[in-house]
């Protein structure tokens, strides 16, 4: 194992690289739709992709970074080669998990059957044209909820490739994550021992739910408000007792921010004292299921003006124990792990920066880059 930095020195640098590195969040695209058509099912060829869409909610300075465009042309994201140079080899990374860029909306599509056929085109997509490049790239099965049971069919038929480490669904449901009627992927990831993922993007697209507040107006405002789906995702997947009825389920939560974890535990916990009656399969505080079975990406991280501030809520969050890495590569707000982060303590660094995704997809650093 690398040697970890002295106290308080900088968590993590290109040039000399002193710290192991996860990034739990990397995008790659198709350049082509030509490229995920060809592995769906012939009655769907002349379909090809067809994702909900958005609400024309644009960021003015575009997603993807410009300086992520391949030599050859082509999107930010759909080289493995660029990525290999701007990502992996740049900040030295062990390993990179790879969710979908371009494909989270085929879980808010109101056709069903073609929803699942299409995350399983990608899921193949994934395993045979990128997964093959770098032995640091590892994947995610694209699963589409709308159909709990084709969903937990494609995680088993998946599930015992060791570069699929976890599953991966959008943060924008129908209804709420703890529902029973997604328990079947729950129980399917479980068996596989197999963390489940969700992601932004799919929001107020297809047959996705809402922010509570309403449709927003701008990209701005969209992109402000992602925090109020996950903290109703992650309100429901325990009030509804889903660690209880799966207690080795892990379930990370990707670009969704970190500041409200403290705040919704402490209202859990609060309301659990006096209402505790209308969840009785709940045997612990509401909190400790979110310590213990929970995990949160620092992209996007929090910037307070005072950084003393961040180091304040992930103690407050036990990071030590649920924050992992990710730079949400090659988006616009892109997290350096040399940059974005002030100095952190020796321990937490390594917790942060490798250990917690390390134990989470159960990876063996000694055979990392």
């Amino acid at each position: 194992m690398k040697t970890a930095p002295s106290e308080n020195s900088f968590p993590h640098s290109k040039s000399n690289s002193s710290l192991s590195l996860i990034d739990c969040d990397v995008h790659q695209y198709w350049n082509s739709p030509q490229d995920i058509v060809k592995y769906l099912p012939k009655a769907f060829h002349e379909r090809g992709i067809n994702l909900p869409n958005d609400l024309g909610l644009i960021n003015p300075h575009g997603v993807l970074r410009r300086d992520a465009v391949p030599a050859t042309g082509g999107l930010p994201g759909s080289c493995p080669l660029t990525m290999r140079e701007q990502l992996l080899d740049a900040y030295a990374v062990d390993y990179a998990i790879l969710l979908g860029g371009n494909i989270l909306s085929v879980c808010v599509s109101p056709d069903t059957y073609y929803a699942t056929s299409l995350a399983s085109a990608y899921n193949d997509w994934l395993v045979e044209e990128w997964l093959p490049e770098d032995p640091r790239l590892l994947g995610a099965i694209t699963v589409a909820p709308q159909d709990a049971q084709a969903a937990a069919y494609e995680i088993r038929r998946l599930g015992s490739n060791q570069r699929l480490v976890q599953v991966l669904m959008a943060s924008a449901t129908l209804t709420p994550l703890g529902r029973q009627q997604y328990w079947p992927i729950y129980e399917a990831a479980c068996e596989l021992d197999l963390p489940v993922a969700i992601h932004p993007g799919a929001e107020g697209k297809g047959i996705a739910n809402s922010y509570s507040a309403g449709y927003p107006s701008t990209y701005f405002e969209w992109h402000t408000g992602i925090p109020q789906n996950f903290m109703g995702q992650v309100t429901s997947l325990i009030c509804e007792g889903v660690f209880e009825q799966f207690p080795t389920l892990r379930f990370v939560c990707v670009e969704g921010g970190l500041s409200w974890v403290p705040h919704l535990m402490w209202r859990l916990d609060k309301n659990w004292k006096s209402l505790r009656s209308q969840t009785p399969w709940l045997k612990k505080r509401p909190s400790e299921y979110i310590v213990e079975c929970m995990r949160f990406t620092t992209q996007p991280i929090d910037e307070p003006d005072n950084p003393d501030h961040l180091l304040q809520i992930f103690e407050m969050m036990q990071a030590e124990k649920t924050v992992i890495f990710s730079s949400d590569y090659p988006h616009w707000d892109f997290d350096s792990p040399t940059k974005a982060f002030p100095p952190l303590p020796e321990k937490l660094a390594k917790r942060i920066f490798y250990q917690n995704a390390q134990e989470l997809y159960r990876l063996d650093m000694s055979s990392a880059s």
